[in-house]
């Protein structure tokens, strides 16, 4: 039996270990397990090259509780460790390695801070939770096995073994103040959330299975069992096999393992595989998006080798696919280093830019495969593009394969379409192609129809950052913008060279402004008289597209100017000057008449706008109805 003191520089190292990773400190049982499963495939490999002449097996990693002695157990069937091994990466290499760490990160506050626990103390995490560690070891040479004892302080002690069976296993006695890790739903709580898909399977306890009934079984009797290893993991995840290896089921089946609680399928996939200049695999899922752009995220789960790291992958992954489900394993991306460094590093936004080619080429193959079919799905996908659109100028260029702009009607367009199929009739004097858009078919209602009947085709642009979106096409197109169609006249939204003459004289037009400003001049609208066909409406609201736009912008989050989210509406009323009823309000002699038309007609005009609420509706249908009897 020997014994020693770890050289420790950091003092008092074990209490700063705990201190530091305590608000992690679950993460002890991912290391072990990480550390026995990486024992284990040294030994297939060594086995495969020839270096090992023992037999590997099927090998499992066992984790058990032992709730009378207050201990947890590790234990596996991998590469061992003879005495000397033991010296050297316990005591020397690994121990460093966490004073170390320790060293780096003891004054580190807020982010940095909480790094501690992504992957770099090892075993030596297991002083988080527990008051004493044991490792008993053997080697798969052929040499004594070894027993390593060490109570939380630098001394340790290390002596020969009676294990015959290769492997290792790990005895922590749990801590007074640790006792949930010895309750078998906590620790299969972490199993389930680290471990689940490591790829050695890792048995936990045993469950009852159900056999088939023998033939010659009655009704009645029970069907028999049998008690087998509960393994809780699977160890060859979809994402682990290539593409040519899976069915469509296969990827919808793992989705459900991902996500047992969702019980909607998925949209579509994207496998990801790549070995070269870096290794990633994984799959990514398209779900039903709702409007919310903030809702969906954390649903991607990162993993190293197959060990789970994080669901935020922010910074790894393009922020507009964070709102998509699914795996990413990469064991190049550097977990032990602040969120700030990681988004720093050249590896992390190679495999960012790859991600995005990646989902940006499986569209646009969708798209050309089944149009149809991609169309039909357009709702429930365009936040994410349109936010990818949005965000990443490479994604932007790409889409515009696959982008699609729907009307009104339900017909759907890229916008090479759009501009091939509208530049006729909707560009205007200026040679500007003038694209108009409903944000809400409903409320915009009177305003489509008014522009349909005039020839013009109207989109249904409907998503939370339009405003923002054609801010972008608009600077990144020559000569096109968009226009909603409440936010002017029609005729004055896509301007041609003919002008509507109007009826009135310039003296009837000044008599006409005074009597409405005299009327309405409580209401917060800018009167603006226009000739415009008589069969139009007499009174419309517009509210200017560029305000309105800055407005949503600014509420939206970023864009437009400093305050504008705060600004009240600004409205235009626009008087039809060659409507019948604007002739009547400028002939009709009674006051009283004449107030009670120009109301009626203001108050059609809000009601189209969805302005007349509370009070002033009320008064609206009480006249209605005197006007009607």
């Amino acid at each position: 039996m020997s014994k020693g003191t770890i050289n420790v520089s950091v003092e008092n190292i074990f209490p700063l270990i705990k201190k530091f990773l305590y608000s992690d400190h679950e993460i002890f049982l991912r290391e072990l397990i990480s550390n026995a499963t990486d024992a284990t495939l040294k030994l297939k490999h060594l086995t495969n090259i020839g270096e090992a002449s023992v037999e590997y097996g099927n090998p499992t990693i066992e984790v058990k509780i032992d709730k009378d002695n207050k201990t947890l157990h590790v234990i596996d069937q991998g590469i061992g460790m003879t005495a000397e091994e033991v010296e050297k990466y316990i005591n020397e290499i690994a121990f460093s390695g966490a004073e170390e760490f320790i060293e780096k990160y003891k004054d580190k506050q807020g982010e940095d801070a909480g790094i501690i626990g992504h992957f770099g103390l090892g075993f030596y995490s297991a002083f988080m939770v527990a008051s004493k560690v044991e490792i008993i070891t053997k080697s798969y040479k052929d040499e004594p096995a070894a027993h390593w004892v060490c109570d939380g302080s630098p001394k340790y002690s290390l002596e020969e073994s009676d294990k015959t069976e290769r492997g290792t296993e790990i005895i922590l006695h749990i801590a007074e103040d640790e006792t949930a890790f010895l309750e078998a739903s906590r620790i299969r709580e972490l199993l389930t959330k680290y471990n689940k898909f490591m790829p050695i399977p890792i048995k936990f306890g045993t469950k009852t299975e159900t056999l088939p009934k023998p033939e010659d079984a009655k009704e009645e009797d029970p069907a028999p069992t049998r008690e087998v290893d509960d393994i809780i993991n699977n160890p060859t995840p979809a994402w682990t096999k290539q593409p040519t290896e899976l069915e469509e089921t296969d990827y919808k089946n793992f989705y459900k393992e991902l996500y047992p609680m969702q019980f909607e399928e998925p949209l579509f996939h994207i496998h990801l595989n790549v070995d070269y200049p870096f290794n990633l695999t994984g799959i990514l899922y398209f779900p039903k998006m709702t409007q919310d752009v903030n809702v969906q995220k954390d649903k991607i789960q990162l993993y190293q080798n197959q060990v789970f790291v994080t669901d935020n992958v922010e910074g790894i992954v393009p922020e507009f696919l964070t709102m998509l489900r699914g795996v990413i394993d990469s064991p190049d991306i550097p977990l032990n280093v602040s969120r700030s460094y990681l988004q720093a590093d050249g590896a992390v936004k190679k495999i960012s830019s790859y991600i995005t080619r990646k989902v940006a080429d499986k569209l646009k193959s969708l798209f050309a495969d089944n149009r149809e079919d991609f169309q039909a799905k357009w709702d429930d996908i365009k936040v994410v593009i349109e936010y990818g659109m949005l965000t990443e100028d490479k994604f932007f260029d790409k889409a515009q394969d696959f982008a699609l702009y729907p009307t009104v009607d339900g017909s759907y367009y890229t916008f090479e379409e759009l501009e091939e199929k509208l530049k006729a009739a909707h560009t205007d004097k200026d040679d500007k192609l003038v694209l108009l858009y409903a944000s809400n078919k409903e409320e915009q209602h009177s305003y489509i129809e008014t522009a349909k009947s005039k020839g013009y085709e109207v989109l249904l642009l409907d998503s939370p950052i339009v405003s923002h979106l054609l801010q972008k096409l608009e600077t990144s197109k020559e000569n096109i913008s968009f226009t909603r169609v409440d936010s002017g006249p029609m005729d004055s939204l896509i301007k041609k060279e003919e002008e509507t003459l109007s009826k009135l004289s310039e003296e009837e037009k000044e008599t006409l402004q005074t009597t409405l400003k005299e009327l309405i001049a409580e209401e917060k609208f800018t009167v603006q008289l226009e000739a415009m066909d008589s069969d139009g409406q007499p009174f419309t609201i517009t509210e200017p597209e560029f305000m309105r736009r800055m407005k949503e912008m600014q509420q939206t989050g970023g864009g437009g100017m400093f305050g504008m989210g705060n600004m009240p509406e600004m409205y235009t009323l626009i008087v039809n000057t060659n409507h019948d009823l604007v002739q009547q309000i400028l002939t009709t002699k009674t006051k009283k008449k004449k107030e009670r038309l120009v109301n009626q007609a203001l108050d059609l005009a809000k009601l189209s706008r969805n302005l007349l609420k509370g009070e002033a509706l009320t008064e609206f249908i009480k006249r209605s109805y005197e006007m009607i009897k």
